[in-house]
């Protein structure tokens, strides 16, 4: 189960079957009966819900982050994506560069600054997103049909770019199709640049990504529970 070496080379690592069939039929149902606000996409700030706060504290998760951040990892947010019929998206090529903070401050390198359902957003420098890993646990099967996560490999050394540099790697890398069974977790690195294109299948796809710090900190900026 070990993916510290993948990660650091490709920017990714799929691990199978991380959790079983029964771990996840139990989280769905807890997830169907749980008041959520939803988007279009699925459910931000999903920490609040007691099941993927435990799930996000369970030793099988922390073991597989700690492997590449270190053994004092910290989960603060989760995001439930809701890929379906009723509710097919698309997402262009991108990095993820934002993360939520407790307080605004103004500090070097971190900047644009907004609030999202009540929680401060900072972009932030490379320095702080080489400290986060997020893991990407599949509720359903992700396939090659039903608009899984592609990523371009290796990207995630090139630190924070531009969209016109995104662009560039984007017309020169081949892409790759991150499928996952379902129980299994996509680990994957924040600024790896990914996308997703539209389900061309009537099932669903679901997943539950949460991301890991080394620290709650950042110098003078604390990470918010989200």
């Amino acid at each position: 189960m070990r993916i510290a070496q993948s990660v650091a080379e490709l920017g990714f690592a799929v691990v199978e079957e991380a959790l079983s069939s029964a771990a996840v039929d139990r989280l769905r149902a807890d997830l169907a009966s749980y008041p959520f606000t939803r988007s279009r996409a699925g459910i931000r700030n999903a920490m609040s819900h007691p099941s993927i706060a435990a799930l996000a504290n369970d030793p099988r998760l922390l073991t597989l982050a700690s492997e590449v951040l270190g053994w004092l990892v910290f989960p603060y947010r989760a995001t439930l994506f809701d890929k379906s019929p009723g509710s097919n998206w698309l997402v262009v090529w991108h990095q993820d560069t934002a993360l939520p903070l407790k307080e605004q401050k103004t500090i070097h390198g971190w900047g644009l600054w907004s609030v999202k359902e009540g929680v401060n957003y900072a972009h932030a420098p490379t320095a702080a997103q080489n400290d986060v890993l997020a893991l990407r646990l599949h509720l359903d099967d992700s396939t090659s049909a039903n608009g899984p996560l592609r990523v371009l490999p290796r990207t995630h050394t090139k630190g924070v770019l531009t969209d016109e540099e995104i662009q560039t790697l984007v017309e020169k890398t081949k892409p790759t199709d991150c499928t996952v069974p379902r129980g299994g977790i996509l680990a994957m690195r924040p600024l790896i640049i990914h996308s997703s294109s539209k389900a061309q299948v009537k099932m669903p796809r679901r997943a539950l990504h949460i991301e890991y710090a080394a620290s709650a900190r950042f110098g003078d900026l604390e990470l918010a529970v989200a």
